[in-house]
């Protein structure tokens, strides 16, 4: 899987499989930008702070961002510099031309040290995963070879499964949010990660193939199709408390955006506009927000710093 989505996005356009958040709307990266200014003041207002994203897509989230906080909060976007985890070249090129002067690294060990401010929007869902089935021999895991997928016989996995379950664990997620809790714990920060998948960790296989924006086979034609997987926010959760960190949510995507007023600025943005732009402005806040659409299945957890207040955003 890590190899795959290694090759796909060397070497394709994502954004023809599929659609992000920031790709729907400017709202989206707006309210980010808003969030990570009060996130600023609450750890005091540091003179230097490191505003980091990791997967920025084509730069649109950041864009935006920058934007409102360039007009909103100056003196947030003066103390901030500016880096952005990528590995992908054809993306790096894209991020260059949305946000001139962004430094670059392929891992977030590699981000210069600092009060942080962390952003992932559909970045853990890429990661790799395993999967473990169980019979009533024991468990196997899930492998590939020859083109197919193959069990191999194995130890008891780090989640129990009931026979006949299967069951995933993602590593590399874990360890990248083991990695953010432990620094914003040593330097002071928060991480904000949305992603989608259930609240809580159950059985099932949720590893799935986009391309050309329908559903693929994940085995066909390795490296032209965009792999995912849910992300197991109870686990991830886990991890970050026991590096010490606090955890706020995960909180249904909908229920974060309305409570950082998506409704109000689309308003805003649509005041004075013609109707049809006014009704397409409503229309993007309930794609994002309404649990009818992105707004139930999408998840924000928050990974911070124990001293730091409640985020914005998880405040009922």
């Amino acid at each position: 899987m890590a190899r795959a989505n290694a090759a796909y996005y060397a070497t394709h356009d994502p954004f023809a499989d599929f659609t992000t958040a920031p790709e729907i709307s400017q709202m989206f990266g707006e309210l980010i930008g808003a969030w990570a200014a009060t996130c600023w003041e609450a750890m005091g207002s540091p003179a230097r702070v490191v505003l980091a994203e990791a997967g920025p897509g084509r730069g649109s989230l950041m864009a935006d961002a920058l934007r409102l906080v360039g007009k909103m909060a100056p003196d947030f976007a003066r103390a901030l510099e500016l880096w952005l985890i990528e590995t992908s070249p054809a993306l790096r090129a894209a991020q260059e031309r949305a946000l001139p002067g962004a430094r670059f690294v392929a891992e977030l060990a590699e981000v210069p040290e600092g009060p942080l401010i962390l952003i992932a929007n559909e970045f853990l869902d890429a990661l790799p995963i395993r999967q473990f089935s169980r019979d009533e021999h024991g468990f196997t895991e899930r492998l590939v070879e020859g083109g197919g997928f193959v069990e191999i016989a194995c130890a008891p996995p780090p989640r129990e499964a009931a026979v006949g379950e299967i069951v995933e664990w993602g590593e590399a997620a874990q360890g990248f949010v083991d990695a953010l809790a432990r620094r914003v714990v040593s330097s002071g920060g928060a991480g904000l990660l949305v992603d989608y998948g259930p609240a809580q960790s159950g059985p099932g296989d949720s590893l799935q193939a986009l391309r050309g924006g329908k559903p693929a086979d994940p085995l066909a034609e390795l490296g032209s199709a965009d792999l995912t997987a849910h992300v197991d926010f109870e686990a991830l959760a886990q991890v970050a408390r026991t590096a010490g960190a606090a955890i706020y949510g995960p909180l249904a995507q909908g229920s974060f955006l309305s409570r950082l007023g998506i409704y109000q600025r689309a308003q805003v943005l649509a005041r004075g506009k013609p109707p049809e732009r006014a009704m397409k402005l409503m229309a993007e806040a309930n794609r994002l927000a309404d649990p009818a659409a992105m707004g139930s299945l999408f998840k924000a957890l928050v990974v911070a710093d124990p001293k730091m207040p409640v985020p914005a955003g998880f405040t009922a």
